[in-house]
C-alpha cells in the first residue's frame, strides 16, 4: 500500500501522513491505531499547546528575577498523609536498568542483558526520524510478542532469552512535535504519537503476560503538566477497556521547576505513578536554560558539575525523601562512562567510576539505577545487590531539610579554555551523529545523548552570553567562541572517515544557536534541528 492509499483510508480520521509508508510499516499504522492517534489529538492537544504556552509564561517571569519557590497554594499536598497506589510486582526489583533506542539489535540485547528494566527510548536517545519512528514501533510489538529476531551481516542470530527484562517505553517530551502526521492540519504531539502507538498495540498483550503498559515521562516542568498525562492515561485505558490504574509510569525529574512540585507530580498520578528518576544530565541543561539570562547561574566546567555539589545534592536527597514517603522508587540516573576497547587502564578507571557513582546512589537511599551499556550491568548490579538485599528500599524514609535556597545553589569551580574546547567538540560530534539518525553516540569513552549534548551547547550559549571569564582571566567572547568552532570544525572535517558527513551542517546549527538568537536562550538544539531530519519533501516547508 502506498502513502497516498493510505492516506485516502485515513482521510475520515482527518488524518494525512507527510512521509513514504513502506508494506513494513503497515503493522504499526493501522486504521484503528491511526484512529486512535486522532483520538488524541483531538482531546489533548489544546491542552499541550496552552501548557506550552505557560512555560514560556513562567521563563518571563524567571527572566525577571522572579525565581522558583515550593508552591503556596499545594502546601496541603506536600504536608498531607498520602501515597500512591501498590506497586506491580514486576516493578518491585529495579535496582539496574538499561536504557537506549528501538532498534532492533538494541531492543533483543537490553531484554536479554540481565537488567531488571529496559527503557526503549524515543526520546533523548533517539534521532526522531520517521522511520527510526515506526520501525522502532514495530520492534517493540515484536518484542512483546516474543517473535522478534535479527541476523548480522556475519550470519549470527539473536532471539530473546526465556528471561528477559521488564519493558517500559518513553515517549517524547511534550515540546516535541511529529510533523509527518496531521491531523485536521495540525501535526500530532511527539509525546502523543509515541505513546498512542505502543499502548494500543501492546497494552492488553503485556497485560495477558502479566505485565502492564509501562512508561517513563521526560521534561515535564510542573505538576500540571503531570494532570495532563494523567488525563490522557485515563482517556486510553477507558477508550481500550482496560482498567483504571493499569498503565504506570515513572517521571523523570530533569527540569529545574519540577523538582519544586515533586509531590504534586506524584499526587497528580498518584493512580499510575511508578515513582521518580533523578534525571541529571537534562536537570543541568534545565538549570542552564531556566537561568540563562542571570550571571550569579553560570555553572564551571561540565565536569566539575556533580551529584554531590549544589543544587544537584540537594534535588537528590529531595527526590529520594518525597518518594519513599509516598511510597514508590526513587530512581537514580546514568553515569556517562561506557566501556573503554582495547586499553585495560582506561577501562578500569571508568568502571571504578561507574562503580563509585552507584554506591553513591545506593547509600544516598536510591531504589535502582540506570546503565547505558551491557558492559556496565554486572558493575552497577554488584554495588546494588550487595549494598540493596531487599527488592527496594523504600521503607527508609530518611529526614530532609532541602530548601528552596539549596535548590538554587551553585557549586564553585573554574572555567578552563580545555572545558569550553572539549563543550563545543561534543556539541558539533553529537549533533552530526543525530542528523544522521544516531541518538546515543559515544565520545570521549562517555555515552553522549542529547541530554548531556545539550549541556554542553548550553554551557558555551550561556558563558558567552555573560562574557564570562576562564580560569587564565581572559573574557568568553564571539571572537574566542567563533575561533574555536571553526578550528573544532575543521579538525573534524579533515579526521572524518564519513564521506557523507554532517560537520560543516552541524557546526552551523550550533552557530546560528550561538549567534543569531538575539541574545535569547532558545528552546533544545533537537528543535533546531528537526527540520534536517524530516522527509525531503517536508523538510523545506520548515
Amino acid at each position: 500500500m502506498s502513502t497516498s492509499e493510505l492516506n485516502g483510508r485515513v482521510a475520515k480520521f482527518g488524518v494525512r501522513i507527510n512521509a513514504p509508508v513502506r508494506k513494513e510499516h503497515l503493522g504499526v499504522l493501522t486504521e484503528d491505531a491511526v484512529q486512535f492517534l486522532a483520538e488524541l489529538h483531538n482531546n489533548f492537544e489544546w491542552n499541550r499547546r496552552y501548557l506550552l504556552r505557560e512555560r514560556q509564561r513562567r521563563q518571563h517571569e524567571i527572566n525577571q528575577g522572579v525565581f522558583p519557590n515550593f508552591l503556596p497554594h499545594t502546601k496541603h499536598i506536600r504536608e498531607s498523609n498520602w501515597k500512591v497506589a501498590p506497586i506491580p510486582a514486576d516493578l518491585q526489583d529495579r535496582r539496574v536498568e538499561i536504557t537506549g533506542p528501538t532498534n532492533r539489535k538494541m531492543v533483543i540485547n537490553a531484554l536479554n542483558c540481565g537488567a531488571k528494566v529496559f527503557m526503549a527510548d524515543f526520546e533523548d536517545a533517539n534521532s526522531p526520524t520517521w522511520d527510526n519512528g515506526i520501525e522502532g514501533q514495530q520492534n517493540l510489538i515484536d518484542a512483546v510478542r516474543r517473535t522478534i529476531s535479527w541476523k548480522s551481516p556475519e550470519g549470527k542470530e539473536y532471539t530473546l532469552n526465556d528471561k528477559i527484562a521488564t519493558l517500559m517505553v518513553r515517549p517524547r517530551g511534550w515540546h516535541m512535535t511529529e510533523y509527518h502526521f496531521l491531523v485536521n492540519g495540525e501535526p500530532i504531539s511527539g509525546s502523543l504519537f509515541d505513546f498512542g502507538l505502543f499502548f494500543f498495540h501492546n497494552a492488553k498483550a503485556l497485560i495477558a503476560k502479566g505485565s502492564g503498559p509501562y512508561f517513563y515521562l521526560p521534561k515535564m516542568e510542573s505538576h500540571v503538566e503531570a494532570r495532563l498525562w494523567n488525563d490522557v492515561f485515563t482517556f486510553a485505558q477507558q477508550r481500550l477497556g482496560i482498567p483504571y490504574g493499569t498503565i504506570r509510569a515513572t517521571v523523570l525529574i530533569e527540569t529545574a521547576l519540577a523538582s519544586f512540585e515533586m509531590d504534586e507530580i506524584l499526587y497528580e498520578l498518584r493512580h499510575h505513578s511508578a515513582g521518580l528518576n533523578c534525571g541529571r544530565w537534562d536537570y543541568i541543561f534545565s538549570f542552564i536554560k531556566k537561568f540563562y539570562n542571570h550571571s550569579e547561574f553560570v555553572l564551571p566546567d561540565r565536569a566539575l558539575v556533580t551529584m554531590t555539589e549544589g543544587f544537584m545534592a540537594a534535588y537528590v536527597e529531595l527526590l529520594i525523601h518525597t518518594c519513599h514517603k509516598r511510597g514508590i522508587h526513587a530512581m537514580g540516573g546514568m553515569a556517562a562512562q561506557i566501556p573503554v576497547r582495547n586499553n585495560d587502564a582506561e577501562n578500569a578507571k571508568a568502571l571504578e567510576k561507574v562503580a563509585k557513582d552507584k554506591l553513591r546512589e545506593v547509600k544516598a537511599g536510591h531504589d535502582g539505577t540506570w546503565v547505558a551499556h551491557p558492559g556496565l550491568l554486572k558493575v552497577a548490579m554488584d554495588v546494588f545487590n550487595e549494598h540493596m538485599p531487599k527488592p527496594n528500599q523504600i521503607y527508609d524514609v530518611r529526614p530532609t531539610k532541602v530548601t528552596a535556597a539549596d535548590l538554587l545553589r551553585i557549586p564553585s569551580g573554574p572555567i578552563s579554555l580545555n572545558g569550553l574546547r572539549d563543550n563545543i567538540r561534543v556539541t558539533i560530534l553529537y549533533v552530526e551523529a543525530w542528523l544522521r539518525g544516531s541518538g546515543a553516540v559515544p565520545i570521549n569513552n562517555l555515552m553522549e545523548d542529547l541530554a548531556t549534548a545539550e549541556i554542553s551547547r548550553g554551557q558555551v550559549q550561556q558563558q558567552l552570553r555573560h562574557r564570562a571569564k576562564l580560569s587564565t582571566g581572559d573574557e568568553i567572547t564571539p571572537a574566542l567562541v567563533s575561533k574555536i568552532l571553526d578550528e573544532e570544525t575543521s579538525e573534524l572535517l579533515r579526521s572524518s572517515k564519513e564521506k557523507d558527513n554532517k560537520i560543516a551542517l552541524a557546526s552551523e546549527i550550533f552557530a546560528r544557536m550561538l549567534f543569531h538568537t538575539h541574545g535569547n536562550f532558545g528552546d533544545f538544539m533537537s528543535e533546531a534541528a528537526y527540520p534536517y531530519i524530516l522527509t525531503p519533501a517536508l523538510s523545506p516547508k520548515l
